[in-house]
C-alpha cells in the first residue's frame, strides 16, 4: 500500500513538472499585446490593488475577455478605456488623472509628510528646550540622594 501511494505521490509530482505556459488566449498575438497592455492600466474592480494583468478574480477575467472582444471589434485602445472609464468611473484606471475630484488622491501623501514633519519638529522642539532648563533645588537634592545609592 505504501508503495501504491508512493508511486502516485512520484507521478503526479512528475506530471505537473511538464506543465508549460498557457497558450493565449486569441491567435492573433498583436491583439494578445494590446489585451494585455489594456489590462496593466485597468484596475481589478475585486481586488482593487492589482491591475487586470495581474488578478486572477473571475471579474477581472471577464473583463479581460471584454476588453478582447472590443479590440477584435475593432475599437481603439482609447475607445476600450473611455468605455471602461464610462461604466466604471475613474476608479478602473489604475493611474486615475489629476482631476478636481481626485486631488485629495494625489495630494493626501505629499499632505500627510508635511504633517508629519511638522509634528516631529514641534516635538523635538519642544525635548530641547525641555533638555535646557535647570534644575531646581529640589531635582538636585533627588538626584544627589539618588547617586549616593
Amino acid at each position: 500500500m505504501r508503495k501504491l501511494i508512493t508511486l502516485i505521490l512520484l507521478v503526479c509530482s512528475l506530471s505537473s513538472s511538464f506543465a508549460g505556459e498557457a497558450a493565449p488566449v486569441a491567435a492573433d498575438p498583436a491583439l494578445e499585446a494590446k489585451v494585455q497592455s489594456l489590462s496593466e492600466v485597468l484596475r481589478c474592480l475585486v481586488c482593487q490593488n492589482q491591475n487586470l494583468a495581474d488578478s486572477h478574480a473571475d471579474l477581472a477575467i471577464d473583463l479581460k475577455n471584454q476588453v478582447r472582444e472590443m479590440l477584435r471589434e475593432g475599437m481603439t485602445e482609447k475607445q476600450v478605456i473611455d468605455y471602461m472609464v464610462e461604466r466604471y468611473g475613474d476608479f478602473v484606471l489604475y493611474r486615475p488623472p489629476l482631476k478636481s475630484t481626485t486631488w485629495l488622491l494625489w495630494g493626501a501623501p505629499f499632505l500627510l509628510l508635511l504633517g508629519g514633519l511638522a509634528g516631529l519638529f514641534w516635538l523635538l522642539k519642544r525635548r530641547h528646550a525641555h533638555a535646557e532648563e535647570p534644575l531646581d533645588e529640589l531635582d538636585r537634592q533627588a538626584a544627589a540622594r539618588l547617586l549616593q545609592g
